[in-house]
């Protein structure tokens, strides 16, 4: 079982490595770095985008149901305004997005019906990668049975806004639509077996008790975001 659970995790890694051919040197970088570290604990907050405290900024796009959500009419699984928003970037095209995509969805499961509903956003352009067009969402949403919102960011106009930098990545918004939390959902994407620390799960049961959640950041892990 060891040598098979290598084999995936060296797959997984040439697979990654595959789908950032169409970056520039700087965020090929980026993208060897970050897989070869584990994520950090904590994180310095990000010179661009927003950080732990900041107000989660607006957005308004379009679901693979093709109407139009924003933090002001998306409910929880109980119909009710949420107590606070899971936003994830992620992605059909990305291994790690790929290999987290069934801890997204237990994520919703989970918390939607405690207030918490997972707001999936996807910010890659297809034109560099056409697995991640708007019809291709649709259907890979629908041969995985998404349960939550998986919203396209068309005009690549959120993901900067947020300083978002890798699919998947992770940006908790409590009600008053402060960031609380921000990152990786946990502490091995490549391997859910092998997860450890829960950052997400640990972060939305600390606020959720009035607590700050510890840590409030850290490193996402992932491919980088696709533009022209």
């Amino acid at each position: 079982m060891k040598h098979l659970n290598s084999i995936f995790t060296f797959a997984l890694a040439l697979a990654a490595f595959a789908c950032n051919g169409n970056t520039d040197t700087r965020q090929q970088s980026e993208v060897v770095s970050t897989q070869t570290d584990a994520p950090a604990k904590t994180v310095a907050l990000k010179p661009d985008g927003v950080g732990v405290g900041d107000k989660a900024p607006a957005f308004t796009l379009k679901n693979i149901d093709g109407k139009e959500y924003s933090f002001q009419n998306i409910k929880d699984a109980n119909g009710n305004t949420p107590k606070g928003y899971i936003v994830i970037f992620t992605c059909n095209t990305c291994p790690y997005a790929q290999a987290s995509e069934q801890r997204i969805i237990s994520l919703h499961q989970k918390y939607a019906p405690m207030g918490y509903p997972v707001v999936a956003i996807q910010p890659n352009d297809p034109e560099v990668t056409p697995g991640d067009s708007f019809e291709a969402m649709q259907k890979r949403a629908l041969e995985m049975e998404y349960p939550f919102l998986y919203l396209f960011d068309e005009k690549q106009e959120v993901f900067p806004k947020y300083g978002a930098t890798r699919t998947p990545e992770v940006y908790l918004v409590d009600k008053t639509l402060t960031v609380r939390y921000t990152g990786a959902i946990d502490d091995n994407v490549r391997d859910e077996e092998s997860v450890q620390e829960k950052f997400l799960e640990n972060a939305i049961n600390a606020i959720d008790k009035g607590e700050e959640p510890n840590p409030a950041a850290t490193k996402a892990v992932g491919c980088g975001i696709k533009t022209t």
